[in-house]
Protein backbone atom coordinates (compact mmCIF):
# COMPACT_ATOMS: atom_id res chain seq x y z
CA UNK A 1 0.00 0.00 0.00
CA UNK A 2 3.05 2.32 0.17
CA UNK A 3 2.60 4.05 -3.24
CA UNK A 4 -0.89 5.15 -2.15
CA UNK A 5 0.49 6.56 1.09
CA UNK A 6 3.05 8.46 -0.98
CA UNK A 7 0.25 9.89 -3.13
CA UNK A 8 -1.84 10.81 -0.09
CA UNK A 9 0.92 13.05 1.28
CA UNK A 10 1.62 14.56 -2.16
CA UNK A 11 -2.08 15.39 -2.53
CA UNK A 12 -2.19 16.84 0.98
CA UNK A 13 0.65 19.30 0.37
CA UNK A 14 -0.48 20.21 -3.16
CA UNK A 15 -2.41 23.45 -3.67
CA UNK A 16 -3.48 23.15 -7.32
CA UNK A 17 -7.06 22.15 -8.11
CA UNK A 18 -7.41 18.35 -8.50
CA UNK A 19 -8.48 17.12 -11.93
CA UNK A 20 -10.96 14.28 -12.45
CA UNK A 21 -12.33 11.72 -10.03
CA UNK A 22 -10.39 9.96 -7.27
CA UNK A 23 -9.66 6.88 -9.38
CA UNK A 24 -8.34 8.93 -12.30
CA UNK A 25 -6.23 11.10 -9.98
CA UNK A 26 -4.65 8.05 -8.37
CA UNK A 27 -3.95 6.30 -11.68
CA UNK A 28 -2.54 9.36 -13.45
CA UNK A 29 -0.34 10.32 -10.48
CA UNK A 30 1.06 6.81 -10.08
CA UNK A 31 1.75 6.65 -13.82
CA UNK A 32 3.52 10.04 -13.78
CA UNK A 33 5.77 9.02 -10.88
CA UNK A 34 6.61 5.73 -12.61
CA UNK A 35 7.49 7.52 -15.88
CA UNK A 36 9.57 10.25 -14.23
CA UNK A 37 11.27 8.34 -11.41
CA UNK A 38 10.82 4.64 -12.15
CA UNK A 39 9.64 2.01 -9.70
CA UNK A 40 11.98 3.36 -7.02
CA UNK A 41 10.07 6.63 -7.12
CA UNK A 42 6.87 4.83 -6.13
CA UNK A 43 8.67 3.37 -3.11
CA UNK A 44 10.58 6.44 -1.99
CA UNK A 45 10.45 6.69 1.81
CA UNK A 46 9.33 3.09 2.29
CA UNK A 47 11.92 2.60 5.08
CA UNK A 48 10.56 5.38 7.34
CA UNK A 49 7.02 4.31 6.48
CA UNK A 50 7.60 0.71 7.57
CA UNK A 51 9.50 1.83 10.68
CA UNK A 52 6.79 4.34 11.58
CA UNK A 53 3.88 1.97 11.10
CA UNK A 54 5.55 -0.98 12.83
CA UNK A 55 6.58 1.04 15.88
CA UNK A 56 3.28 2.92 16.03
CA UNK A 57 1.09 -0.19 15.99
CA UNK A 58 3.46 -2.03 18.32
CA UNK A 59 3.61 0.76 20.90
CA UNK A 60 -0.10 1.47 20.58
CA UNK A 61 -1.29 -2.08 21.22
CA UNK A 62 1.26 -2.44 24.04
CA UNK A 63 0.16 0.68 25.94
CA UNK A 64 -3.53 0.26 25.13
CA UNK A 65 -3.68 -3.29 26.48
CA UNK A 66 -1.58 -2.37 29.52
CA UNK A 67 -4.07 0.37 30.40
CA UNK A 68 -7.08 -1.88 29.80
CA UNK A 69 -5.60 -4.72 31.88
CA UNK A 70 -4.76 -2.34 34.71
CA UNK A 71 -8.30 -0.93 34.73
CA UNK A 72 -9.90 -4.38 34.68
CA UNK A 73 -7.55 -5.83 37.31
CA UNK A 74 -6.37 -8.44 34.83
CA UNK A 75 -9.89 -9.91 34.49
CA UNK A 76 -10.56 -10.54 30.76
CA UNK A 77 -14.32 -10.76 31.44
CA UNK A 78 -14.47 -7.33 33.04
CA UNK A 79 -16.36 -4.97 30.72
CA UNK A 80 -15.25 -1.36 30.43
CA UNK A 81 -17.43 1.59 29.47
CA UNK A 82 -17.25 3.35 26.11
CA UNK A 83 -15.75 6.34 27.91
CA UNK A 84 -12.99 4.14 29.34
CA UNK A 85 -12.11 2.78 25.91
CA UNK A 86 -12.01 6.36 24.59
CA UNK A 87 -9.74 7.51 27.44
CA UNK A 88 -7.27 4.59 27.28
CA UNK A 89 -7.10 4.74 23.50
CA UNK A 90 -6.36 8.49 23.65
CA UNK A 91 -3.64 7.97 26.27
CA UNK A 92 -1.98 5.20 24.27
CA UNK A 93 -2.22 7.29 21.09
CA UNK A 94 -0.66 10.32 22.77
CA UNK A 95 2.37 8.39 24.04
CA UNK A 96 2.80 6.70 20.66
CA UNK A 97 2.51 10.01 18.77
CA UNK A 98 5.24 11.63 20.85
CA UNK A 99 7.58 8.65 20.52
CA UNK A 100 7.21 8.28 16.74
CA UNK A 101 6.82 11.90 15.53
CA UNK A 102 10.45 12.23 14.25
CA UNK A 103 9.89 9.25 11.93
CA UNK A 104 6.81 10.90 10.40
CA UNK A 105 8.68 14.17 9.81
CA UNK A 106 11.32 12.27 7.81
CA UNK A 107 8.61 10.35 5.96
CA UNK A 108 6.77 13.48 4.82
CA UNK A 109 9.99 15.16 3.68
CA UNK A 110 11.11 12.08 1.75
CA UNK A 111 7.67 11.80 0.15
CA UNK A 112 7.81 15.42 -1.05
CA UNK A 113 11.34 15.31 -2.54
CA UNK A 114 12.98 13.31 -5.31
CA UNK A 115 15.98 11.05 -4.83
CA UNK A 116 19.12 12.85 -5.96
CA UNK A 117 17.92 16.32 -5.02
CA UNK A 118 20.53 18.22 -2.95
CA UNK A 119 18.18 18.48 0.05
CA UNK A 120 16.69 14.98 -0.24
CA UNK A 121 17.22 12.46 2.55
CA UNK A 122 18.75 9.13 1.53
CA UNK A 123 17.33 7.07 4.41
CA UNK A 124 15.54 7.29 7.74
CA UNK A 125 18.79 7.68 9.68
CA UNK A 126 20.13 10.30 7.26
CA UNK A 127 16.89 12.24 7.64
CA UNK A 128 16.88 12.06 11.43
CA UNK A 129 20.53 13.11 11.73
CA UNK A 130 20.16 15.90 9.14
CA UNK A 131 17.13 17.39 10.86
CA UNK A 132 18.79 17.18 14.27
CA UNK A 133 21.99 18.91 13.12
CA UNK A 134 20.21 21.64 11.14
CA UNK A 135 17.06 22.25 13.21
CA UNK A 136 17.70 20.61 16.56
CA UNK A 137 15.12 18.66 18.55
CA UNK A 138 12.40 21.15 17.61
CA UNK A 139 12.78 20.08 13.98
CA UNK A 140 12.28 16.42 14.86
CA UNK A 141 9.12 17.29 16.76
CA UNK A 142 7.65 19.66 14.20
CA UNK A 143 3.90 19.08 14.04
CA UNK A 144 3.76 17.18 17.36
CA UNK A 145 0.86 19.27 18.64
CA UNK A 146 -1.13 18.21 15.57
CA UNK A 147 -0.08 14.60 16.11
CA UNK A 148 -1.42 14.89 19.65
CA UNK A 149 -4.65 16.29 18.26
CA UNK A 150 -4.68 13.23 16.03
CA UNK A 151 -5.07 10.96 19.07
CA UNK A 152 -8.76 11.62 18.62
CA UNK A 153 -8.57 9.52 15.45
CA UNK A 154 -7.38 6.42 17.29
CA UNK A 155 -9.61 7.13 20.28
CA UNK A 156 -12.78 7.34 18.16
CA UNK A 157 -11.72 4.33 16.11
CA UNK A 158 -11.02 2.06 19.07
CA UNK A 159 -14.04 3.18 21.07
CA UNK A 160 -16.27 2.36 18.08
CA UNK A 161 -14.43 -0.90 17.41
CA UNK A 162 -14.59 -2.09 21.04
CA UNK A 163 -18.30 -1.27 21.27
CA UNK A 164 -19.06 -3.16 18.05
CA UNK A 165 -16.90 -6.06 19.21
CA UNK A 166 -18.71 -6.18 22.57
CA UNK A 167 -22.04 -6.23 20.75
CA UNK A 168 -20.74 -9.10 18.60
CA UNK A 169 -19.66 -11.18 21.60
CA UNK A 170 -22.96 -10.60 23.41
CA UNK A 171 -24.86 -11.69 20.32
CA UNK A 172 -22.69 -14.82 20.03
CA UNK A 173 -23.27 -15.70 23.69
CA UNK A 174 -27.04 -15.36 23.24
CA UNK A 175 -26.87 -17.70 20.24
CA UNK A 176 -24.96 -20.26 22.30
CA UNK A 177 -27.51 -19.97 25.13
CA UNK A 178 -30.44 -20.43 22.75
CA UNK A 179 -28.78 -23.52 21.28
CA UNK A 180 -28.09 -24.92 24.75
CA UNK A 181 -24.32 -24.90 24.19
CA UNK A 182 -21.71 -23.96 26.75
CA UNK A 183 -19.75 -20.80 25.91
CA UNK A 184 -16.07 -21.28 26.77
CA UNK A 185 -13.01 -19.05 26.52
CA UNK A 186 -12.03 -20.92 23.35
CA UNK A 187 -15.24 -19.61 21.75
CA UNK A 188 -14.31 -16.02 22.58
CA UNK A 189 -13.59 -15.14 18.95
CA UNK A 190 -15.61 -13.60 16.14
CA UNK A 191 -15.35 -14.40 12.45
CA UNK A 192 -12.72 -12.74 10.27
CA UNK A 193 -15.56 -11.15 8.29
CA UNK A 194 -16.92 -9.55 11.47
CA UNK A 195 -13.48 -8.22 12.44
CA UNK A 196 -13.00 -6.86 8.92
CA UNK A 197 -16.34 -5.03 8.88
CA UNK A 198 -15.93 -3.66 12.41
CA UNK A 199 -12.40 -2.38 11.85
CA UNK A 200 -13.35 -0.88 8.47
CA UNK A 201 -16.44 0.93 9.75
CA UNK A 202 -14.70 2.25 12.88
CA UNK A 203 -11.73 3.52 10.83
CA UNK A 204 -14.02 5.19 8.29
CA UNK A 205 -15.90 7.00 11.07
CA UNK A 206 -12.73 8.19 12.78
CA UNK A 207 -11.03 9.26 9.56
CA UNK A 208 -13.99 11.28 8.31
CA UNK A 209 -14.17 13.22 11.59
CA UNK A 210 -10.43 13.86 12.08
CA UNK A 211 -8.87 13.90 8.58
CA UNK A 212 -8.26 17.70 8.32
CA UNK A 213 -5.51 17.58 10.96
CA UNK A 214 -3.48 15.25 8.69
CA UNK A 215 -3.54 17.78 5.85
CA UNK A 216 -2.43 20.58 8.19
CA UNK A 217 0.34 18.43 9.69
CA UNK A 218 1.68 17.37 6.27
CA UNK A 219 1.81 20.98 5.09
CA UNK A 220 3.65 22.12 8.21
CA UNK A 221 6.15 19.23 8.07
CA UNK A 222 6.85 19.70 4.36
CA UNK A 223 10.22 21.48 4.24
CA UNK A 224 9.54 23.08 0.84
CA UNK A 225 6.48 25.04 2.02
CA UNK A 226 7.45 26.22 5.50
CA UNK A 227 7.33 29.82 4.25
CA UNK A 228 3.70 29.33 3.19
CA UNK A 229 2.59 27.32 6.24
CA UNK A 230 4.77 28.44 9.18
CA UNK A 231 2.23 27.86 11.97
CA UNK A 232 -0.99 25.95 12.61
CA UNK A 233 -3.26 29.05 12.57
CA UNK A 234 -1.58 30.34 9.39
CA UNK A 235 -1.98 26.95 7.71
CA UNK A 236 -5.66 26.70 8.62
CA UNK A 237 -6.31 30.28 7.49
CA UNK A 238 -4.44 29.99 4.18
CA UNK A 239 -5.92 26.58 3.33
CA UNK A 240 -9.48 27.76 3.97
CA UNK A 241 -8.94 31.08 2.17
CA UNK A 242 -7.49 29.49 -0.98
CA UNK A 243 -9.22 26.10 -1.10
CA UNK A 244 -12.26 26.35 1.20
CA UNK A 245 -13.44 23.26 3.09
CA UNK A 246 -12.40 20.78 0.40
CA UNK A 247 -8.77 21.78 0.99
CA UNK A 248 -8.87 20.10 4.39
CA UNK A 249 -9.91 16.81 2.77
CA UNK A 250 -7.30 16.69 0.01
CA UNK A 251 -6.11 13.14 -0.58
CA UNK A 252 -8.84 11.57 1.52
CA UNK A 253 -10.10 9.36 -1.29
CA UNK A 254 -6.58 8.04 -1.84
CA UNK A 255 -6.16 7.60 1.90
CA UNK A 256 -9.35 5.53 2.16
CA UNK A 257 -8.19 3.25 -0.65
CA UNK A 258 -4.84 2.88 1.14
CA UNK A 259 -5.76 2.72 4.80
CA UNK A 260 -8.94 0.64 4.94
CA UNK A 261 -7.40 -2.61 3.58
CA UNK A 262 -4.32 -2.14 5.75
CA UNK A 263 -6.39 -1.46 8.87
CA UNK A 264 -8.66 -4.46 8.27
CA UNK A 265 -5.70 -6.81 7.72
CA UNK A 266 -3.95 -5.47 10.84
CA UNK A 267 -6.98 -6.00 13.07
CA UNK A 268 -7.84 -9.44 11.69
CA UNK A 269 -4.24 -10.64 12.15
CA UNK A 270 -4.04 -9.08 15.62
CA UNK A 271 -7.32 -10.61 16.84
CA UNK A 272 -6.41 -14.05 15.50
CA UNK A 273 -2.92 -13.98 17.03
CA UNK A 274 -4.30 -12.72 20.37
CA UNK A 275 -6.87 -15.54 20.40
CA UNK A 276 -4.23 -18.16 19.53
CA UNK A 277 -1.97 -16.94 22.35
CA UNK A 278 -4.87 -16.95 24.84
CA UNK A 279 -5.95 -20.48 23.94
CA UNK A 280 -2.34 -21.72 24.00
CA UNK A 281 -1.92 -20.25 27.49
CA UNK A 282 -5.14 -21.93 28.64
CA UNK A 283 -3.97 -25.30 27.30
CA UNK A 284 -0.67 -24.94 29.16
CA UNK A 285 -2.48 -24.10 32.40
CA UNK A 286 -4.79 -27.08 31.91
CA UNK A 287 -1.84 -29.40 31.26
CA UNK A 288 -0.07 -28.17 34.39
CA UNK A 289 -3.23 -28.73 36.42
CA UNK A 290 -3.54 -32.32 35.18
CA UNK A 291 0.15 -33.01 35.86
CA UNK A 292 -0.11 -31.71 39.41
Amino acid sequence: MHPLDLLKVKFQVATDKPQGGVGRQIWNSLKDIKVQQGWTGLYRGVGPNIAGNATSWGFYFLFYNMLKNHASGGDPNHKLSAGSYLLYSAEASAVTAIMTNPIWVVKVRMFTTRAGDPTAYRSLWHGLSSIYHKEGMSGLYRGTSLALFGVSNGAIQFMSYEEMKRWGFERKKRQFAQAGREYTAADDKLSNTAYTLMSGVSKLMALTITYPYQVIRSRIQNNATTHLYPTIPATISRTFREEKLRGFYRGMGTNLVRVLPGTCVTFVVYENLAWLLRTAAMRREKTRGMDS
